[in-house]
């Protein structure tokens, strides 16, 4: 069995040989970087199951690094680990994209436990991936088979015509598509209805999106249509 790849990137050395004394007791194999530079060049070289990230660094911050991470890899896990506690940091870095924030000082048992629990899920979601019936874009997966719409492993009920436009978006992520594609391509119709698919588009941010407002995966491109952005 292959061995999981681990990256931790800090640049307190005291707290970055902890880490890996806690991790590389598990069988794991620990890389290490000490600043944002050279963890971006080792993500780059290898490939990893999870990166343990600090925040406060002297070249490159934690949270540009989880973009840089972001911008091509929407499914590696990224623990922040920070010394920064205050709410709005904590949000900050889950709106990046991080999978979870643990902020010092930290429990050698709880580390250990939200790191192999985020590698469990990755294994689930990259073993559902292989399964031509599922369709996963994290943290969406659509079943064929049961025509179900999950969100992080939570079903959203969903009507007859909302299943079929977010099934259509599942099978075109990151496409953009006017108002008539979508009618036609879902209602299969030869007029196309704007308030239609303007209504349902409403209906699918209000269930799926954690601000309807401010939406980050049903997106309007103002001129052209909408995109399914994942």
């Amino acid at each position: 069995m292959e061995q999981i790849r681990i990256l931790i990137v800090e640049d307190e050395e005291p707290i970055r040989k902890l880490i890996y004394k806690i991790l590389s007791t598990q069988d794991m194999l620990v890389y290490q970087a000490q600043n944002g530079s050279q963890a971006l060049e080792m993500i780059n070289k290898y490939s990893f199951d999870l990166v343990l990230l600090d925040i406060l660094m002297d070249d490159i911050s934690g949270y540009d690094v989880a973009r840089e991470i972001r911008k091509h890899n929407l499914q590696l896990p990224i623990i922040f680990l920070s010394g920064k506690k205050d709410d709005e940091d904590i949000i900050k870095g889950l709106d990046i994209g991080a999978d979870s924030y643990i902020t010092k000082p930290f429990s050698p048992s709880v580390l250990s436990a939200q790191v192999k629990s985020k590698i469990k899920r990755r294994k689930e979601i990259l073993h559902e991936n292989t399964d031509s019936n599922i369709i996963v874009h994290f943290p969406f997966k659509y079943d064929l088979n049961t025509y179900k719409f999950y969100k992080n492993d939570i079903e959203l009920k969903l009507s007859s015509k909302e299943t079929k436009l977010m099934k259509f978006f599942m099978e075109h992520p990151n496409q953009v598509f006017s108002k008539e594609q979508l009618y036609q391509s879902v209602w299969q119709g030869n007029n196309s209805d704007d308030n239609s698919i303007m209504v349902y588009i409403k209906y699918l941010r209000n269930k799926i999106e954690d601000i309807p407002r401010k939406p980050k995966h049903i997106k309007t491109v103002w001129g052209i249509g909408y995109e399914f952005c994942v």
